[in-house]
C-alpha cells in the first residue's frame, strides 16, 4: 500500500490544504485548520476537462470543511490536471470537439470516454482511500462519503458500487448507459441532482439513472435550467446531506 506523500502544506481560505501523491496520482486534501480529532472524509470527483483544485472543488471543500469539519480529498482523474494525456485521451477529446462543432449529440462520446476513465480511476480512488485512512486524523474506521457531478458521477458510481467503505453519496448529471448496472449495486443513501432542461442529457436519461439506484433512501433534486446552470445551493444541500448521515451539525446562516 502506498502512503500519501505530502508535497505542500499551507493554510488557505481558512482551511489546511495539503498536496499529496499516492503512487503517481496527484491529489489535494483539505482539512480543518485546528484540532487533531478524527472527522469524516468526503472524496470528491471533479468534472470533465477540469482538475482537483478547480473553483468548484475548492468551493465545495470550503463548505464541507469550514461548515462541518470534514476532511475533503480530490485526485486528478486520468488525463486531467497534473496528469499527462495519452493518445487515447487526445483522440476522444478531438472527437468531442468535432461532434460539438457539427451540432451532433455529445453523449455517445462522453459516455464512452468517461467509462474508459472510470476503469482507470476506480482502482486509483481505492488506493487513495487506503492511504488517507492511514492518517491518524482520518483513521480506518471513520465515515466516508463521495461527492461527484458530471464526470465525477461517471467515476463515482462504479467506485461506490465497488467500495463498501463509502456509506453516503451525492451524484448527478450523467447518462445511465454505462452506469445503470453499477447503480443497481448501490444501496447507501444517495442524493441526485439533474437539470430539467439539460440540452445534453435528456430528462428521461437522468431519471433512468436515478431510478437505477437500489438505495432505500434516495432523493432527487430536479432544477429548471440547462446543463451548466446547476444552482449553487445544491452544494449547500450536499453539505446538509453528509452532515445528516455523519452526525454533524451545519451552522445556521448568520
Amino acid at each position: 500500500m502506498h502512503s500519501p506523500q505530502f508535497t505542500a502544506d499551507v493554510l488557505s481560505d481558512g482551511m489546511r490544504e495539503r498536496d499529496f501523491t499516492v503512487g503517481d496520482v496527484p491529489g489535494v486534501l483539505w482539512s480543518p485548520v485546528s484540532g487533531a480529532d478524527r472527522a469524516p472524509l468526503i472524496l470528491m470527483g471533479h468534472g470533465g476537462g477540469t482538475h482537483k483544485k478547480h473553483a468548484a472543488m475548492s468551493g465545495r471543500a470550503r463548505l464541507l470543511v469550514r461548515g462541518c469539519g470534514f476532511h475533503v480529498a480530490v485526485i486528478d482523474a486520468p488525463g486531467h490536471g497534473d496528469r499527462p494525456r495519452t493518445a487515447h485521451d487526445e483522440a476522444e477529446i478531438a472527437e468531442l470537439y468535432r461532434a460539438r462543432a457539427a451540432g451532433e449529440p455529445e453523449g455517445p462520446v462522453v459516455v464512452r470516454y468517461n467509462a474508459h476513465l472510470a476503469d482507470l480511476a476506480v482502482p486509483e480512488w481505492r488506493a487513495t482511500l487506503d492511504a488517507l485512512q492511514a492518517l491518524p486524523e482520518i483513521g480506518a474506521d471513520g465515515p466516508v462519503g463521495f461527492y461527484g457531478i458530471n464526470m465525477g458521477t461517471a467515476i463515482g458510481v462504479p467506485f461506490v458500487a465497488a467500495e463498501p467503505r463509502v456509506t453516503a453519496a451525492v451524484f448527478g448529471q450523467h447518462w445511465p448507459d454505462a452506469l445503470a448496472a453499477h447503480a443497481r449495486r448501490i444501496t447507501v443513501p444517495v442524493e441526485f441532482a439533474l437539470q430539467w432542461d439539460d440540452e445534453h442529457i435528456p430528462r428521461e436519461a437522468g431519471l433512468a439513472l436515478f431510478d437505477a439506484f437500489a438505495s432505500k433512501e434516495k432523493t432527487l433534486h430536479a432544477n429548471a435550467g440547462r446543463h451548466k446552470e446547476l444552482p449553487r445551493f445544491e452544494a449547500d444541500s450536499a453539505v446538509r446531506f453528509f452532515a445528516r448521515h455523519f452526525g454533524r451539525t451545519v451552522p445556521s446562516p448568520a
